[in-house]
């Protein structure tokens, strides 16, 4: 037994007993440690406490208890995972950091570099300003998420921690419970699911659904509880009769009746939109065995009892999910035709399926040998992702968000064309598994095979299907993909490769911009003095000619201003840069090239160019309205001409007025696309009774394409005029 002496100054803090209420003590805390760990640590455990509690000595909390009871209370969270004494000792002095004195160097100095890392993990960023609390929010768990991928035992304190803080949430304001019980079931109830760790995560979810919704937790818990009193023999018959079987067989097992929480049967009716009434699994039946044979076997013996309701079986145990979990899940037609849900696992899936990464920890010593070391490999391949996506994000608000989107994963499972097995989030597209295989067959991807057969990138996946991506070395990612891209790594991917895009092509952009206004002058960007162009990117704080070609090719610096400035005015005799020859663009030049929606230019229009900052060239036919305001204004537009080689997909605007017959759009849509083109938006104008107006934006290749589908929509007897909107 350790010797527990407490110091005079601690005994306030140690002997608790407050209007008769037993408390946790240190003692309690160390008698737990003694079963499992040596008598050296817990004596560093209880050195801990002594030393968090001399730093908590003035403080309380709202509820006008001594503070140090809280890290206590989470320490025995931790203790009941069985963690190291190193994470008890952190689970004690979690605080010191975030709301005493004490400094990150004092806590290594006197507990040791590992011990310190880790509350500095824990530790939120109280000496940074931030402008709003969504973004202090943000940053303090991206803090904490980057100390996890160093350390997983940083999110199991955090758990921990939020657990007894959820606990113990009646003594603050209102306002403050709902802002930390919505972020919880957003954020920490999701990482310890995604982490598998089911029981803290049912409680917190419990927790936090009782104080963010409580009338509908009143009202759900009240259905519950009356289904329980309806349901109680049926489900005791089931229970029986599957024991007798399973007696008969002789196979040894636990069979254990389980009901849903209520938060996850919440959840369900919301998303699929479905009554109290229709949701069958609210109250299942858990058998547990000792290995996977007896789990199938058990399967079979179930099956021919009670009737497997069609499409109701799934396989966790061949396919585990995304967190490691494992299961033989199937729906049965119990008596009375009602369906019971029957959950059948080996005993170290069922601690691993309640503890999670925890078990890696809680089963080391050699019980469930092997158990979560699954999960574990799982949850860091996970954090492997969770790091790549904090390096691509641009702001701690759009890390947070990839992170959110990371958490919810209802997974499906698809193939590889050699035949491995790809986890992804329900409504992932092709575009995601090609980023889920690696982000540069992500950025290249021009095309996919499902199960053998070509399909739009678009294409959401289902469990089972064979995925083959095609790619190609000169493909790049398009914007419009982030519209349909539902995984964190797809999105964050697609946003790194198109920032890096615009930038290269806005050098390129802006290098012909300003030779050409050069070029005007006589000179070009190899003939200007390399003293001159660098006092000129000293004055505008520029470290280089690339960043300086990039704001030109953004329109964030106009070309004509950067020549004057490089020349100190134009030589005499000159022609202006607009009259000089036009700059030629092929219309594939990526994100600093835009076209007009006013006016819709294609390849065989006459062009100019406009400047816009932050946009670069827009493009737009010569009459158009919009450019006429600027021809006043040279440094704003140049001439541009179509390359010989333009070719790809643009837009273009029809309208078509039509006698009003039953069936006319479908007869215009078809003529379309026997075209070979795409109909990207439709509006209508109703003239009259008679007459309609609709306008179709297309997906064309050139002007001699449009006008082809043009002759061909004419001949549509109920078309009456069609023309093309010019801007």
């Amino acid at each position: 037994m350790i010797d527990l002496a407490v110091s005079p100054q601690m005994k306030a803090s140690s002997s608790i007993s407050r209007g008769g209420s037993k408390r946790f003590l240190v003692s309690d805390l160390c008698k737990i440690l003694e079963v499992y760990l040596p008598p050296d640590q817990v004596r560093d455990v209880y050195r801990a406490y002594l030393f968090a509690a001399e730093a908590h000595i003035d403080q309380n909390r709202q509820s006008g208890e001594p503070y140090i009871y809280h890290p206590l209370a989470v320490a025995r969270v931790m203790a009941g995972m069985r963690m190291d004494h190193h994470s008890i000792m952190a689970a004690i002095l979690h605080d010191v950091m975030e709301d005493t004195p004490v400094t990150k160097k004092q806590l290594s100095k006197t507990f040791g570099e590992e011990v310190a890392e880790l509350v500095d993990g824990v530790s939120k960023l109280t000496h940074l300003k931030f402008e709003s609390h969504a973004e202090a929010q943000a940053e303090n768990i991206r803090k904490m998420m980057m100390a996890m991928v160093r350390d997983l035992r940083v999110i199991l304190v955090k758990l921990a921690d939020r657990l007894h803080n959820m606990r113990t949430l009646s003594a603050l304001r209102l306002e403050k419970r709902r802002r930390i019980a919505r972020e919880t079931l957003e954020i920490y109830a999701p990482i310890a699911q995604r982490l598998g760790m089911n029981a803290l995560r049912r409680e917190l979810e419990t927790l936090g659904f009782a104080t963010l919704y409580p009338m509908r937790y009143r009202v759900l818990s009240g259905a519950v509880e009356r289904a329980r009193g309806r349901r109680k023999e049926l489900m005791q018959n089931v229970e029986a009769a599957i024991v007798r079987r399973l007696d008969e067989s002789g196979i040894r097992a636990r069979v254990i009746g389980r009901e849903k929480n209520l938060y996850s049967i919440y959840r369900k009716m919301r998303s699929k939109r479905m009554p109290f009434s229709e949701v069958f699994d609210v109250f299942a039946i858990r058998i547990v065995v000792a290995d996977i044979d007896t789990c199938y076997r058990t399967l079979g013996l179930a099956h021919n009892l009670y009737k497997p309701v069609a499409g109701h079986f799934k396989d966790y145990i061949a396919i585990p999910k995304a967190n490691g979990y494992q299961s033989l899940h199937t729906v049965l037609f119990g008596p009375h035709g009602i369906p019971i849900e029957v959950q059948i696992r080996s005993e170290e899936m069922d601690n691993v399926a309640e503890s999670g990464i925890a078990a890696h920890w809680l089963y080391k010593s050699g019980e469930g040998k092997g158990a979560g070391a699954g999960t574990q490999a799982r949850a860091r391949e996970w954090l492997k992702g969770i790091l790549e996506m904090q390096q691509r994000a641009g702001s701690s608000l759009e890390f947070l968000e990839s992170v959110k989107v990371d958490l919810f994963p209802d997974e499906v499972y698809v193939f590889t064309p050699k035949g491995a097995i790809m986890e992804l989030p329900r409504g992932a597209t092709a575009v995601d598994f090609a980023y889920a295989v690696h982000s540069d067959i992500g950025n290249t991807c021009v095309a996919t095979k499902i199960d053998r057969h070509l399909a739009p990138l678009s294409t959401v996946l289902q469990s089972g299907q064979t995925v083959e991506i095609i790619t190609s070395p000169n493909a790049r990612p398009n914007p419009a993909w982030l519209n349909f891209v539902v995984t964190a790594k797809a999105r964050t991917g697609l946003r790194h490769r198109l920032k890096n895009l615009q930038g290269d092509e806005a050098i390129v952009l802006g290098r012909q911009i300003l030779d050409k206004f050069l070029s005007a002058e006589g000179q070009s960007l190899e003939s200007i003095d390399s003293r001159r162009l660098k006092d000129l990117l000293d004055a505008w704080g520029l470290p280089d000619l690339n960043a300086l070609l990039n704001d030109v090719g953004l329109g964030n610096r106009l070309a004509p201003l950067v020549t004057r400035r490089l020349l100190d005015g134009p030589k005499e005799g000159k022609a202006p840069a607009n009259g000089e020859n036009p700059l030629v663009i092929r219309g594939s030049e990526g994100l600093v090239l835009t076209f007009a929606k006013c006016c819709y230019p294609l390849p065989g229009d006459p062009i100019a160019g406009l400047l816009s900052a932050g946009r670069g060239l827009v493009v737009h036919r010569e009459t158009c309205r919009n450019i006429l305001e600027f021809r006043d204004k040279p440094d704003r537009w140049m001439p541009l001409q179509w390359s010989e080689e333009s070719a790809g997909e643009f837009s273009a605007a029809i309208r078509i007025m039509v006698s009003n017959q039953r069936g006319m759009l479908a007869q215009i849509a078809a003529r379309i696309a026997e075209m070979d083109s795409n109909i990207e938006n439709v509006s209508f104008e109703e003239r009259d009774s008679m007459l309609t107006t609709i306008t179709f934006v297309l997906s064309v290749r050139d002007r001699r394409h449009l006008a082809r589908i043009m002759r061909r929509l004419k001949a549509v007897p109920a078309v009456k005029k069609i023309t093309r909107v010019r801007g």
